[in-house]
């Protein structure tokens, strides 16, 4: 058996061959005839001194030598890729893929991506907005806007906006209710597909807070803050509302959060790449572009006492 590793051709082939199962599906996808990569993978197996795959008739089965080499092959071309794409990106300076999830998309950057779009035409911005966890590398994303607490290992990490929770409403329905205590007969809205990032932060330790003891079981239930923002925009209720979201809501006039109380949750948006690349000339200018834009907002929790939910539990 040799030590040395076979040619990369060999292992490329064995590698397709073993995903499909198929030498027939493994060659189109390689784009050579079957004989060709059945002489790859022969190949591979005299380097190897034994044999990866079982022949039958019309199918082939790995060998314990063949799930053994496998997994290990896999990864490595999957590696391999993902580390070539991350290369090339670096010579393109005119794409630009940032992803951000639904809500922070709707409330914080869609209405504003026309004015970054306008400052640097030369830049062609790619947006997905999605609650998945998207890979930098794999799913070749430049940057990242996410919500919660970190850790952001082997990134470039910096806060983008903090939050807070509070009740927020119309202007109208905040003429009626004019204390905490006032909530208690209120049409309730509560939206946040992510509680556990807030460590439970909902109605019941709000009024907790203002020193109520009171467990509302009615509080509609949004599955998207954004959406809970909007029906309370409509004048559905008072909703315990995210003070980064809200806040051009809020700065405008057309939703009040006239308590003084606020739950400060751990969590915020943070501005994420891989660690280096925030110089890149595309990056760079649309993270100062955003930090601009963010520091533009008003700051919704200026004036409330803010209490830990960590208090409240």
């Amino acid at each position: 058996m040799n030590d040395r590793l076979p040619p990369l051709t060999a292992l490329r082939a064995f590698e397709a061959a073993a995903r499909h199962m198929s030498f027939a599906k493994a060659a189109d996808e390689l784009h050579v005839t079957p004989a060709a990569l059945s002489f790859q993978i022969k190949n591979l197996e005299e380097h190897l001194g034994q044999p990866v795959f079982h022949r039958l008739n019309r199918a082939v089965e790995l060998t314990e030598a063949g799930h053994a080499l496998a997994p290990g092959t896999s990864e490595a071309f999957i590696r391999l890729e993902t580390a070539w794409r991350a290369t090339r990106r670096l010579q393109d300076t005119k794409a630009l893929s940032v992803t951000a999830g639904p809500a922070f998309t709707a409330k914080i950057l869609a209405p504003r991506l026309y004015d970054f779009a306008r400052a640097h035409p030369e830049i062609e911005l790619r947006f997905a907005a999605s609650l998945r966890t998207m890979d930098f590398n794999r799913d070749e994303i430049d940057v990242a806007v996410r919500y919660g607490d970190g850790p952001d290992t082997g990134l470039y990490s910096r806060t983008l906006q903090n939050d807070a929770v509070m009740p927020m409403m119309r202007p109208d329905l905040a003429e009626r209710y004019t204390s905490p205590k006032c909530l208690i007969n209120a049409p309730l809205i509560y939206g946040d597909p992510l509680p556990l990032l807030h460590a439970n932060a909902n109605w019941k330790h709000w009024f907790r807070a203002n020193g109520i003891e009171h467990d509302p079981t009615l509080a509609a239930q949004f599955s998207q803050p954004d959406h809970a923002l909007d029906a309370t925009l409509a004048g559905d209720g008072v909703v315990l509302g995210r003070s980064a979201l809200a806040s051009r809501y809020l700065g405008s006039g057309q939703l009040v959060a006239p308590f003084k109380v606020a739950l400060k949750v751990p969590t915020r948006f943070r501005f994420l790449c891989v660690s280096g690349n925030e110089k890149r000339p595309q990056i760079a200018a649309f993270k100062e572009w955003l930090f601009s834009e963010i520091g533009k907002l008003p700051d919704g929790t200026l004036g409330k006492t803010q209490i830990p939910i960590e208090d409240l539990l």
